[in-house]
């Protein structure tokens, strides 16, 4: 880029990549800046052997500033090309039909997986309260067999009423099939919830040794070498975990917890298949530097703690049989903004370029993936490279998102949705056209083009 268009985008002319390379760090495979705040906070909370094994793609792409009208939201067609959770398909820490602040493509809603809201450790341990089930009846494969029995009960008290009967006394018109249905999904889920949980404390964050310190932090012991067991690094496995107890008191950083540990801490099918965490306070275009820095570093420490919760999830030398989690941050924006050159000193400012009013031309998506058994590697395919698969777009020399002949999502963001979904389904080895449970046969009205060439607009090989 010019260096107009770096001062446009923050940075003075000696902090530029061109100008110094020491300024671009990839140590999480996607190139950063490297006084960059997303990843000094994403550095904050992981290792060195969780960074190792993550890699990301960008997306530069326009989105429309200050509104949550952008049809940005991927959650439903995650949740149509198979997420699954065994308590919730989808979450998200607003109450909303997306579960965050910008909305889902039209027509991938589905609200009969509307996303349960999920913002503190009081809404995740909800999600399994059984009631006096489980303090009447401790053991949970007891009280799931019982629950199952008055499934039963209950089901043959209906079968042995006529259709009139059941619904004028109680269902105000349903039909007989809907009654069992009803009746059989709400034992079912129950029971299941009774006979394969712990109890609320299962799903508390504050609970769990990978999420805050441990009371008593156990002598962890390799238990193939019984040896002190440690990281992938080389350090001593660490037991501290990755929030103190006061970060996960309430805030950004406990929403993006109770989050985490819905979609990824479970030892079977995850609670939840998918989840989004929406922050606020990012249109920080107050003519400083430093509260766009501490918006950012926030950001990046709820970013690196997902990325962290599965390396430790993955690498625990007690649980062998919990490996196998990658995890897919995907970060989006309503908009963008823009410097006029002016700087900003002090730790915060750090002689960047301060934040002075919206724009939309300098926006774009980026994504990150946390792979167990290694970093995921970048298609190079056709006649793109490696680099044109981890940068899907490009800018102009002025600094802006050039909007024709790049990506479907450059200038549409329910088109950056489905690029983000595509991605998701080819991490996870699905096809993208020509069978069952294809890109193309799950979204038949999609906008990415020619079905034979989609992988142009992929990132990474399957990790699957």
């Amino acid at each position: 880029l010019s260096a107009a268009a770096y001062s446009k985008m923050g940075l003075p002319a000696s902090m530029t990549p061109s100008a110094d390379s020491t300024m671009i760090n990839t140590d999480l495979g996607l190139a950063f800046h490297n006084d960059s705040a997303f990843l000094r906070g994403i550095f904050s909370k992981t290792s060195g052997a969780c960074r190792a094994n993550v890699n990301g793609a960008v997306i530069p792409a326009r989105s429309d500033n200050d509104t949550s009208n952008n049809p940005h939201n991927p959650m439903y067609g995650i949740a149509r090309a198979g997420a699954v959770g065994a308590l919730a398909k989808l979450i998200g820490t607003v109450n909303s039909d997306s579960g965050g602040r910008s909305v889902a493509p039209a027509d991938m809603i589905d609200l009969t997986v509307r996303p349960t809201k999920i913002s503190s450790r009081a809404d995740a341990m909800g999600l399994v309260d059984t009631g006096a089930v489980s303090a009447l009846i401790p053991d949970k494969e007891e009280a799931g067999q019982i629950m199952q029995v008055a499934e039963n009960i209950s089901l043959t008290k209906i079968y042995g009423q006529t259709t009139d009967s059941i619904s004028s006394q109680y269902l105000e018109g349903k039909d007989l099939t809907t009654v069992q249905d009803l009746v059989h999904c709400g034992y079912a889920k129950t029971t299941n919830t009774v006979s394969t949980n712990d109890g609320p404390s299962s799903l508390d964050p504050l609970a769990d040794d990978y999420m805050v310190d441990a009371a008593s932090p156990p002598t962890v012991v390799d238990y193939m070498t019984g040896n002190n067991a440690r990281d992938l690094d080389g350090s001593v496995l660490d037991t501290t975990g990755i929030f103190t107890s006061g970060e996960l008191s309430g805030g950004s950083l406990a929403s993006a917890a109770a989050v985490t540990k819905l979609v990824l801490g479970s030892k079977g099918d995850p609670f939840a298949g998918a989840g989004t965490i929406a922050l606020g306070g990012y249109d920080y275009h107050n003519s400083t530097r430093a509260t766009g820095e501490r918006q950012d570093f926030l950001a990046g420490q709820v970013i690196g703690s997902i990325l962290q919760y599965a390396h430790r999830w993955n690498n625990d030398p007690a649980h062998p049989e919990q490996s196998g989690k990658p995890v897919m941050v995907y970060v989006f924006t309503d908009g963008s903004l823009a410097s006029n050159g002016a700087t900003q000193g002090g730790s915060d400012g750090r002689n960047k370029g301060v934040w002075t009013g919206d724009n939309s031309s300098t926006s774009a998506a980026f994504f990150l993936v946390y792979n167990p058994t290694g970093r995921p590697q970048l298609l190079s395919s056709g006649t793109q490279s490696a680099a044109q698969h981890q940068q899907l777009g490009y800018m102009s020399n002025s600094g802006s998102v050039v909007t024709n002949g790049t990506t479907p999502g450059a200038n549409s963001p329910n088109l950056l949705a489905e690029m983000c979904i595509l991605n998701w389904m080819a991490l996870n080895g699905m096809p993208f056209d020509g069978s069952p449970d294809s890109f193309t046969s799950l979204f038949p009205n999609h906008g990415l083009g020619d079905p034979a060439q989609l992988d142009r607009w992929v990132a990474f090989a399957s990790i699957k």
